[in-house]
């Protein structure tokens, strides 16, 4: 079996190709089970990692195994004992002489940290995906404060399309981030500092002007959506909203009323949203809607099926929760994913 990971930027295209290896476990080799206490600014990435778990392949694992020990089912309490998922320790891993090692591909744009993709799957394999995050460069979008300190919508947008991208690549996608930062990859802090150094793909600059702002994205994206015409393609745009202090809201999202496909893939990331509130928040009820926002001007003017996301509202403490954590960008990233992958198998 092959596996093909695939991202054009600037222009360069890398291809990797992993061979099915076998891996053969030594008769002492054992599963564990630990339970470590949380420390204080630990998230459930960073203790996960730091306990030598993959923090993406076992997130959700250890979410269901602390739910009733967690706050908002995404915090940790400090001071309280958690169960980490099973990690296999002292391996001698023995590979076949006609295969070869399994391996990722490293991706600047996502930051020294976290560069290294590593292939989960090919269900997305040469499927096309746009990724719009809102605002940047002289426009920082939505504004306020946070512990007295500036935070804006675009940074934060900007870092969970950034997660989003990297989950899509792990399953064989070919991704355009359309909106780029030369310097911040994917970022764990609470606080993501802000810069007007974004540029439009491959490195354009960003106009002031709104209307000039939009057009230059929706006619990159339409120039990218011909140039790969007969592949299966998707946009997917992601905001963050900015209303009342008082006005929590769930994710939801747009699309063009006269787009079945649009329509399709909204649907489906809202119905796997739903289904991880059900699983992970039993006792709230998700409000996230899904519609036709067709006055919107990415929505009108763009040629790929698409969905555009709000993800939180920047100026309400819950919300901010959500959005400033980083283990939470990190779940509305792969939960997006995950309605990305049950559109296209549908």
């Amino acid at each position: 079996m092959n596996f093909e990971i695939t991202m054009l930027k600037s222009g360069i295209k890398y291809v990797l190709l992993v061979l099915v290896c076998t891996v053969i476990l030594p008769v002492n080799a054992q599963d564990s089970v630990n339970t470590v206490v949380a420390e204080k600014g630990d998230g459930i990435l960073s203790l996960l990692r730091k306990h030598g778990a993959d923090p993406y392949e076992t997130y959700e694992e250890f979410v269901s195994m602390n739910v009733h020990n967690l706050r908002d089912s995404v915090h940790l309490y400090e001071g309280r004992a958690y169960k980490i998922p099973k990690v296999v320790q002292n391996l001698n891993l023995k590979v076949e002489p006609e295969a070869t090692s399994v391996a990722g591909v490293s991706y600047e744009i996502f930051g020294k940290k976290y560069a290294e993709v590593i292939p989960q799957s090919t269900k997305l394999k040469n499927n096309v995906y746009y990724l719009v995050s809102g605002h940047g460069g002289p426009d920082p979008g939505a504004m306020t404060t946070y512990v007295g300190k500036p935070i804006s919508e675009d940074e934060y947008a900007y870092d969970v399309t950034l997660r989003l991208a990297k989950e899509l690549l792990s399953h064989g996608a070919i991704v355009y981030v359309i909106i780029r930062d030369p310097d911040d990859g994917i970022r764990d802090e609470r606080i993501l500092e802000m810069d007007r150094d974004e540029v439009a793909y491959p490195n354009e600059e960003i106009p002031l002007n709104q209307v000039a702002r939009l057009k230059q994205r929706v006619d990159i994206v339409n120039k990218l959506y011909k140039e790969n015409k007969g592949k299966y393609q998707r946009l997917i745009v992601t905001h963050v909203d900015s209303r009342s202090k008082g006005q929590n809201i769930d994710v939801f999202f747009y699309h063009h009323e006269d787009s079945k496909n649009g329509k399709k893939l909204a649907e489906s990331i809202h119905k796997t949203f739903e289904a991880k509130y059900k699983q992970y928040q039993p006792n709230r009820t998700y409000s996230g809607t899904f519609e036709d926002r067709t006055a919107l001007y990415l929505v009108r003017k763009t040629h790929p099926a698409m969905t555009f996301i709000e993800i939180g509202n920047i100026t309400n403490e819950k919300d901010q929760r959500r959005i400033l954590d980083p283990d939470n960008r990190q779940a509305l990233a792969k939960w997006i994913s995950e309605g990305v992958i049950l559109d296209y198998e549908n």
